[in-house]
């Protein structure tokens, strides 16, 4: 796999911005319908594509830098080196859970989780042994669910469950578990913030960096979306900064209903050039002029 810093032609500091120009100068410079004699310009194309999906993205960018060519795997290695260094720990929430076979689930409220007293443990009139914590999860895996192993200390012994989170979980959401007759396990979860993506209820907010000609003449745009897609977005002539263009069923999906999304909504940000040359100067003064004369 080639080095993706390389294949943009820029180093590993490289502020945001700057990946951004030298994608668009690689995008133009290799696009298939600018090289049509050219066989080897539409591998370019993808290879820059490829490149800019993940340096653009702030979370698989560090897992690029941290694992290279693994960075796909970033997940499931980090979970592992979690499990290494803490294999007692407790991560994830549930709506169902598999304990082990052997022996029973809870040999006493004393025994949850064992002196941590991550659990509070209250019985019902019903005898149901009642437990809750606190579950924060990821945007990206409130979009997608996920699924975790948990380890109890019961008794001197370990309980390992396999438990899931379901996707369009929100703050607040409850998920339960019932491992077993007279035992309920309520999660309340939390959806940490992210970097690039406002949530309001299932909608989601994401800013797009549109250069100030793009956003007075009209134009396209890349857009990532949750869940790692690349998606062409039309910018309409005059748009404004803080407009917002509506991609229908791109949002959040819904909790009991993942095939029903919310929407995204891409919110337009002009940037300015920081030099003009001096043809480009020129060309704004007559403009500026222009407007004189009509108003």
């Amino acid at each position: 796999m080639a080095d993706y810093y390389s294949v943009l032609g820029v180093d590993r500091g490289a502020e945001q911005n700057d990946i951004r120009r030298a994608f668009r100068r690689l995008a133009r410079q290799y696009h298939p319908d600018l090289n049509k004699d050219d066989s080897d310009a539409e591998d370019r194309f993808k290879e820059v594509n490829e490149a800019y999906e993940v340096l653009s993205d702030p979370d698989s960018r560090r897992k690029y830098d941290v694992h290279g060519d693994q960075w796909k795997h970033a997940d499931e290695i980090e979970a592992q080196q979690r499990a290494a260094r803490n294999p007692y720990g407790f991560r994830g929430g549930a709506y169902r859970g598999r304990p082990t076979p052997e022996g029973d689930l809870f040999t006493g409220l004393e025994d949850i989780l064992g002196d941590a007293g991550r659990f509070r443990g209250s019985r019902h009139g019903t005898g149901t042994i009642r437990s809750e914590t606190s579950v924060t999860v990821s945007l990206e895996e409130a979009y997608s669910g996920s699924t975790f192993i948990a380890t109890y200390t019961v008794g001197g012994r370990n309980r390992r469950f396999e438990v899931d989170i379901p996707p369009g979980v929100d703050n607040g959401s409850t998920v339960r578990v019932t491992p077993e007759a007279g035992t309920e396990m309520l999660f309340r979860v939390s959806v940490s913030p992210d970097e690039r993506f406002r949530r309001e209820g299932p909608d989601l907010y994401t800013d797009a960096d549109i250069p100030f000609e793009q956003c007075i003449l009209g134009g396209e745009t890349q857009v990532r979306t949750l869940d790692g897609r690349t998606i062409w977005v039309k910018i309409p002539a005059n748009s404004q900064n803080g407009q917002n263009i509506r991609l229908r069923g791109q949002g959040m999906p819904r909790l009991g209903s993942p095939d029903t999304k919310g929407d995204l909504y891409v919110t337009v940000r002009p940037q300015m050039p920081r030099s003009l040359t001096e043809e480009q100067r020129e060309l704004i003064v007559k403009l500026q002029e222009l407007r004189s004369e009509e108003e």
